[in-house]
């Protein structure tokens, strides 16, 4: 199967993806791991990229789209992939499909007012560096070490009403799968496993189909 995964911020999108990816035995890829596996490898388009990079400068779509279409090409991308970050606009979806047939373009959602709730409740220990949430802390404190919390700027309300307003999935895009009748959408839900027996009802009936 070949997988496109779109949805915001904390939509719970990369957990599921990993889910995916243990259970049906497809890769899971995302534009990020593309980039550092080029250039921990030192490939002529990992050391084109990582001049980008260091400068602060976003790495131009051509060379992303040639990225992801020499990973496409590896072995372990044979029987399928999930791909987590891209597309992400309609001239990539477009380059995606004149190197590639999508099975399934999958949009997990979640409202904003449920995304921020999920990210401000995160919380980072100054002690031991382990990620933690409100609901897990005990007495305010690490539930790990015991050691003070404190919460990521990036995981502060304001800030991530910023992030879902720069990072939303592209109307164009979604418009793009729908038109070729392989969008699919669910609501996330409280938990993983509920949102993963949605996921699994649709893969499964792409699968049959």
């Amino acid at each position: 199967m070949k997988l496109v995964l779109l949805g915001p911020v904390g939509s719970g999108k990369g957990t599921q993806a990993g889910i995916i990816s243990r259970e049906y035995n497809l890769p899971h890829i995302s534009t990020g791991e593309i980039f550092r596996n080029n250039i921990k490898n030192e490939t002529e388009l990992g050391k084109i990229a990582k001049s980008y990079i260091d400068k602060g400068e976003l790495v131009p779509e051509e060379l992303t789209n040639k990225l992801v279409e020499d990973r496409l090409k590896s072995d372990d991308c044979k029987n399928g992939f999930i791909l987590d970050g891209y597309p992400r606009n309609l001239a990539q979806a477009k380059f995606l499909e004149g190197i590639t047939d999508i099975d399934l373009a999958l949009m997990i959602d979640l409202s904003e007012d449920k995304i921020i709730e999920r990210l401000s409740s995160r919380r980072m220990c100054g002690s031991c560096n382990q990620p933690t949430s409100l609901e897990w802390m005990k007495e305010g404190k690490c539930e790990k070490c015991g050691g003070d919390v404190y919460i990521r700027d990036d995981d502060k309300p304001e800030v991530i009403k910023v992030r879902l307003s720069k990072q939303a999935v592209s109307q164009d895009v979604i418009n793009f799968y729908k038109e070729k009748g392989v969008f699919s959408k669910i609501d996330a839900t409280d938990t993983v496993e509920d949102t993963y027996a949605l996921v699994k009802a649709i893969l499964n009936q792409v699968n049959n189909d």
